[in-house]
């Protein structure tokens, strides 16, 4: 201040200083009072210290009234005002952006502090053509060398995802400080672009900048994935040397970096020895345990937390919660949402998401839909939670009938919202609705890679449509084994089984490693193709070749290709002779055969093996019985009637369904309901008759 300024002016100049310094709200207001009394606020340098006093202690509003009345603004009003409004977030930003273009429009040349300001405001905005242009304004006004300047620019382009810009700004930076180097690497932290993060530190401790905590903890996130495991042991021992693991934000970093490389012994060491746990360390440490699979050990140790007296975050709670949907822990997933509420975190959206996905995996949905309708403005990630939870308990209508509601509404869905409501598709066998759910893909810009194509693939196939399934699968550009699977079970389960098995081929050719899955449709296309040799040829190719132990679903595929190809007695050496714990299953099969083969004595042996084991499904009972109507042997026929009714066994309805111009109608087994079910009896009873004059004859009658 020059000496033009009385000593009155001068002490409330300095007074004003220490109240914004020491945020002294009610000292500060009372000088106010006294400087308007004096009739001393047509000075500018008091003007601008009252907004900078009123904008630092949080009162924009009171700083703004101020601001408004000074008649002869100078850079340093816009500033104050602009980088308190800066200071506020998300919450003041656009506020900052209408007040820089008014500066402009007054005329008023923007400095090095108007610009920090700007780009902190525009870095939550992400209005990137509006921080373009205040780029070239800096240059114009030779302000982009400060570097204060220089790293809020820099932090603008890193948080909108434009790396290529950032860097160029970063490149051309005179000067750089820590931050500025925290900000770069934190940037392609962000992005995923680990090897770039890792170079520029690198480059940093080439040239003998200072690397703080900041620093640390950003080329710490960029490793966070298990094939930079080793460098960032390398910067854990240098946070050992450099003195600075003693910064929790430092531990927390580390303790994440190993959790997310999955090596939970190392995480675990790191968190025993962190001397300053805060809820952001036990988060990590659950977190890391939910994300290995370890569920319980996350719930203990939330327990643990709990019991130290530590209050969780929401981040903390979100974790906890995971953990409870991966093991269906829906007990303690209560508990953890009656202790959200008690928080306050009922408002929180990531912690409502980890609920209705809690929910919706432990098979809640009511509680997940409650929790769903709860939040007023549900964010994409909510939606599918919810669309995904109907999808995985089998409520495929209801999560077609959420996804065109937010079609309605306008949200714009992500790629794992499409390959649910595309299973939902194949699920219901909706070829037409799959159809317009491809069409809503490919209008949205979505490609075919993996999750879409494979759902695509595996829903024309579902459906019939192999052609279609092929096209896609053949459009994908990579392709895992899941998607090989999809398209090979297409062809087996429609009766393509040679396609089936040179896929298998080109699958193997391409270097694609198969699961049991694969060997399931594989045997599954043996079996219906009738080729026995070449079926033990797969079945031995299992474990011989890739090590992949039989399970019950592929000695079920080998009952079944004996018993079709009519090798009855060899499918019952088979079921006999194998370790498998199989329960009902492969008898049933066998007892199936024998019907259609009219091997009755077989049929009765496989029949009364599932009466010993206790089945309760009615098919076994009926076809018993009518194998014994067969045979003529009456009180066996009475024998397992009474067994039928002592077991409470019931015979389910049959029910089918079809699309048809984009209503699905349902048939159940002696339902009247249908509005054209008078029509439809007619066809049937017409059908009967032509099977009936073209020689068909039943294998034989069922007893009821």
């Amino acid at each position: 201040m020059s000496g033009a300024l009385s000593a009155h002016f001068r002490s409330f100049f300095t007074a004003l200083l220490q109240c914004t310094h020491q945020k002294d709200l009610i000292k500060g207001k009372s000088l106010h009072a006294q400087i308007i009394k004096t009739g001393s606020t047509a000075c500018v340098y008091l003007a601008n210290s009252l907004v900078n006093f009123y904008a630092k202690c949080g009162c924009l509003e009171k700083a703004k009234i101020v601001f408004e009345k000074i008649s002869d603004k100078d850079v340093v009003s816009w500033n104050c005002l602009i980088n308190g409004y800066a200071q506020q977030g998300p919450a003041g930003s656009s506020l900052v952006m209408e007040l820089f273009q008014r500066l402009r429009e007054e005329n008023t040349v923007p400095n090095a502090p108007t610009f920090a300001g700007v780009f902190t405001a525009n870095s939550y905005l992400l209005d990137i053509f509006a921080g373009q242009q205040a780029h070239a304004l800096a240059i114009k006004t030779a302000s982009f060398c400060d570097v204060f300047v220089g790293s809020s620019l820099l932090n603008m382009y890193c948080k909108a995802g434009i790396l290529l810009e950032a860097r160029k700004v970063f490149d051309k930076m005179p000067q750089r400080n820590s931050v500025s180097w925290a900000t770069i690497i934190s940037g392609y932290a962000m992005q995923r672009m680990s090897w770039d993060a890792l170079e520029l530190f690198e480059l940093m401790r080439q040239e003998d900048e200072e690397v703080n905590e900041f620093v640390l903890t950003s080329v710490l996130s960029a490793l966070a994935s298990p094939g930079f495991l080793s460098n960032g042991k390398q910067i854990h021992c240098l946070a050992f040397k450099s003195g600075l693991f003693s910064f929790v934000s430092v531990e927390n970093a580390i303790l994440t970096m190993y959790g997310k490389c999955g090596t939970l012994d190392d995480a675990l060491k790191t968190f025993e020895q962190s001397s300053e746990k805060n809820s952001i360390t036990w988060s990590a440490m659950i977190t890391g345990y939910a994300q290995s699979g370890d569920s319980l050990e996350a719930l203990k140790l939330f327990c643990r937390m709990h019991s130290f007296g530590i209050k969780p975050s929401e981040f903390t709670f979100v974790g906890v919660v995971n953990a409870c949907s991966d093991i269906g822990a829906v007990k303690e997933g209560r508990q953890m949402h009656g202790y959200s509420l008690r928080m306050g975190y009922e408002s929180q959206i990531f912690v409502m998401t980890a609920l209705v996905d809690m929910y919706a995996k432990c098979g809640c949905l009511a509680d997940a839909r409650n929790g769903f309708d709860y939040l007023q403005e549900p964010d994409i990630v909510l939606w599918t939670s919810m669309i995904g939870g109907y999808v995985q308990n089998g409520e495929n209508e209801d999560a077609l009938k959420l996804f065109w509601r937010m079609q309605m509404e306008g949200i714009m869905p992500n790629e794992l919202t499409m390959a649910s409501v595309v299973k939902a598709c194949s699920s219901l066998a909706a070829l037409e609705q799959g159809r317009q759910i491809h069409a809503c893909i490919t209008k949205n810009g979505f490609s075919l890679e993996i999750p879409i194509g494979s759902a695509l693939s595996t829903m024309y196939a579902k459906c019939g449509s192999l052609e279609d399934g092929n096209l896609v699968f053949r459009r994908m550009p990579t392709r895992d084994v899941v998607s090989w699977n999809a398209m090979i079970s297409g062809f087996s389960q429609n009766g393509r089984g040679q396609e089936a098995l040179e896929l298998f081929e080109e699958m193997r050719l391409e270097g694609t490693k198969p699961d049991y899955v694969t060997f399931v449709n594989i045997l599954s296309a043996c079996s219906h193709m009738g080729s026995v040799e070449l079926g033990w040829i797969y079945f031995k190719m299992m474990f011989d070749e890739f090590g992949i132990v039989p399970k019950l679903e592929h000695h079920a595929c080998m009952v079944d290709m004996l018993s079709r190809a009519g090798k009855l007695n060899e499918a019952k050496e088979f079921i006999e002779s194998t370790t498998v714990d199989h329960g009902m299953c492969l008898w049933r099969i066998l007892l199936c055969a024998c019907r259609n083969y009219r091997n009755y004595e077989l049929g009765a042996y496989a029949g009364e093996k599932l009466m010993e084991l206790g089945s309760q499904e009615s098919s076994a009972y009926v076809l018993l019985s009518s194998i014994y109507t067969a045979l003529g042997k009456w009180e066996d026929v009475e024998r397992v009637r009474r067994m039928m009714k002592l077991r409470g066994v019931t015979k389910d309805p049959g029910c089918s369904w079809i699309d048809l111009k984009n209503m699905t109608h349902v048939f159940v087994v002696g339902d009247q309901m249908h509005p054209h079910i008078g029509e439809v009896r007619a066809e049937l009873r017409m059908l009967t008759k032509q099977m009936k004059d073209e020689g068909y004859e039943p294998a034989f009658e069922l007893a009821y």
